[in-house]
């Protein structure tokens, strides 16, 4: 038997209680306590809570929620009430944290919430897509195809991301082993040199006098590089969280050289791909847009989704409104011109995304290919210019020797 402390309310005075239960598992005082007449809260696992790795098993990740969201979608599919489908959800967790969430969120059903309503209590983990969806799905009584068509987007978005940060993570691997080469030889290969110059009493060539400064000013001012690196990712932490950072950062996103257009194509899928599944529910047009304009995560193409609906407002067709916005491909504008005029604007946008995720594979092979070569002259005059440094000296002094 495990010890568990809880967090709970007492069923008919609503008082706050905090104590402790055996069980054999965190789902068995789950039901123990609700056996009791209790509506848990919190309920931890004696021990675990002082683990210095306790943030990680706090993390929801992507797979939890699409693993949580597609369990959830069967089980309702087959046939199951709701409140008993999020029941065996609940023991079918793993994760401790999404385990605590979906025991909130199976109270909040049983108290008489709807599951748009019990999602909306945890912002954090539920993003207003999702809740949208499921809202839509609960209206049309299409709710298992609601949470499967979320599983479905949540996925195809994951892949992309990892996608690109797999791209990303080659070059910032290879410029981590040049920094590194560089700094054993700055440490072990220059000193050596110097030493050897001093010993004959001759000048050092230039470069291997800015590689010998570099060298000493590694080995006798370590900490202030470290201090000075760490502040610096501190602070360009904090600014990127500001209102001013975060338009930067998605400039930036939008206009750097050959990751600008990959960047471009990545929020065109995820705008109608978001666009697809939500129209496809039944959310109304200006309502998808809306909620279109915070998933895709850029503010410059928020800011253009949201002008393009305030035009819908106005009057005008989607297409028409949205055509000659900043940093919207035109594809899209094309596509939807089209599912307007057959009535099935949703399949369109369905097409577009998956026109532009196939666009997104092929792009990302390109900039591989590229960056592959690149990174090798890059690391050629590198590692060129320290050997260099370190051979010229001493092919001058051979030169000096006389016989």
């Amino acid at each position: 038997m495990l010890t568990f402390h809880y967090e709970a309310k007492e069923g008919a005075s609503g008082k706050h209680l905090k104590s402790t239960i055996q069980a054999d598992s965190e789902a068995s005082a789950y039901k123990l306590l609700k056996e009791l007449g209790y509506t848990p809260i919190k309920i931890v696992e004696e021990g675990k809570g002082a683990s210095p790795l306790k943030f990680l098993k706090n993390r929801i990740s992507t797979k939890d929620k699409i693993v949580f969201t597609r369990q959830l979608s069967t089980l309702i599919g087959a046939g199951l009430p709701l409140s008993q489908a999020l029941s065996t959800v609940v023991d079918q967790t793993n994760n401790p944290k999404m385990k605590s969430v979906s025991q909130d969120i199976l109270v909040s059903v049983e108290a008489g919430k709807s599951l748009g309503e019990a999602f909306t209590k945890h912002p954090d983990v539920f993003s207003q897509v999702y809740i949208s969806l499921v809202e839509a799905g609960e209206t049309s009584g299409t709710l298992d195809k609601a949470l499967q068509r979320i599983a479905d987007q949540q996925e195809k978005d994951a892949e992309m991301m990892g996608k690109i940060k797999g791209a990303m993570l080659y070059p910032a691997i290879v410029m981590v082993v040049i920094i590194g080469v560089m700094i054993f030889m700055l440490y072990t290969i220059v000193p050596q040199v110097e030493k050897l110059y001093s010993d004959l009493k001759q000048e050092l060539p230039f470069i291997s006098q800015v590689m010998v400064v570099s060298a000493n000013a590694l080995r006798d001012y370590w900490y202030l590089f470290v201090i000075g690196i760490i502040g610096l990712i501190y602070f360009a932490t904090r600014y990127l969280k500001t209102e001013n950072g975060r338009r930067v950062s998605d400039g930036l996103k939008l206009n750097i050289p050959v990751f600008g257009l990959l960047f471009q194509k990545l929020y065109m899928a995820r705008f109608t791909r978001t666009g697809e599944a939500l129209l496809a529910t039944g959310v109304p047009m200006l309502d998808a847009l809306e909620i279109c304009a915070r998933s895709v995560n850029n503010s410059y193409v928020s800011q253009s989704i949201l002008h393009a609906a305030n035009k819908v407002k106005g009057g005008k067709g989607l297409a028409e409104s949205i055509e000659n916005e900043d940093y919207i491909l035109s594809l899209v504008p094309q596509m939807i011109g089209i599912g307007e005029k057959s009535g099935r604007v949703d399949e369109m946008l369905a097409k577009t995304a998956s026109v532009y995720e196939n666009e997104l594979d092929a792009t990302l092979k390109s900039i591989s290919t590229i960056i592959e070569p690149v990174l090798m002259v890059v690391l050629a005059v590198m590692a060129g210019g320290m050997v260099a440094a370190i051979l010229l000296p001493i092919y001058q002094l051979v030169g000096n020797i006389k016989v």
